[in-house]
């Protein structure tokens, strides 16, 4: 295994990791953008409560950008593996080497350590005088759709990318866990930008939407850009005063209520 990941240029992993992306890209959000938005799902949903549907100029300008931050992660990618490649990063390949049961510790504590990342810098980006140049981009679409999942401006690419590059350098991570991560932060993308108005009216809203975040929590940010900066679980929110008081109170039912009071 190292040799095939040694064999090869930074340049070629460039290529190689951008078309990746980009393919997981279009499989994921593409598939799931055909799914949640056929004129099937709708039927499954309140009538009343659907949006306006994107419009395709919309759509381009969400996949543009995410082709641009596809380049920034696959450049990002590209620094990792080379750089295991030089034996300076903490990855390693053999699954014992710190025990099986460090694979799940080191997962979940690799997503603890990311949301709170985001948390303070996707706060940080919507500051007057940052937001314009890091972070307009993707508000531009006021209602997501899986799409939207990795339309970020080049800048905000970058400073994401550097959490990933960093934490190779800081933490002992198996491959298997830096593919879960990847993984998981793919989907929950897709997830988190699927649309308030995209599941079913009776989608359970349980003791689990109180602390991880799914597509309404995320739904109401795109509408007021002042609550809801975390990325996997609602714990920073809560406490730095940045969740919408009604969020929880709407659980039971559809959280939309706090929406359109936002």
């Amino acid at each position: 295994m190292e040799t095939n990941l040694t064999d090869h240029s930074f340049g070629f992993y460039s290529i190689a990791f951008f078309g990746i992306i980009l393919l997981r890209y279009f499989l994921v959000a593409g598939g799931t953008y055909l799914v949640f938005y056929s004129p099937l799902s709708q039927s499954f949903v309140d009538q009343k409560e659907l949006c306006r549907p994107p419009t395709w100029r919309a759509i381009r300008r969400d996949i543009n950008l995410s082709i641009l931050s596809t380049g920034v992660f696959a450049l990002a990618s590209s620094f990792i593996l080379s750089g295991y490649g030089e034996h300076i990063t903490r990855l390693y390949s053999d699954p014992y080497q710190y025990g099986l049961w460090y694979l799940g510790v080191s997962y979940g504590v690799v997503l603890v350590l990311q949301d709170t990342y985001i948390y303070f810098t996707h706060r940080l980006f919507h500051h007057p005088a940052l937001f314009r140049w890091l972070h307009q981009g993707h508000h531009r679409s006021r209602h997501p759709t899986p799409w939207t999942s990795f339309a970020f401006d080049p800048q905000e690419a970058i400073v994401q990318s550097i959490f990933l590059v960093g934490i190779v350098f800081i933490l002992p991570l198996h491959f298997i866990t830096m593919i879960a991560i990847l993984t998981t932060m793919t989907v929950w993308a897709v997830i988190t930008h699927l649309g308030l108005d995209r599941l079913p009216t009776l989608f359970p809203h349980h003791w689990l939407g109180r602390w991880v975040i799914g597509p309404a929590h995320h739904s109401i940010h795109h509408i007021n850009y002042t609550k809801h900066y975390g990325l996997y679980f609602t714990f920073w929110d809560k406490i730095l005063g940045t969740q919408d008081p009604g969020y929880e109170q709407a659980l039971g039912d559809r959280p939309t209520n706090s929406v359109n009071q936002a």
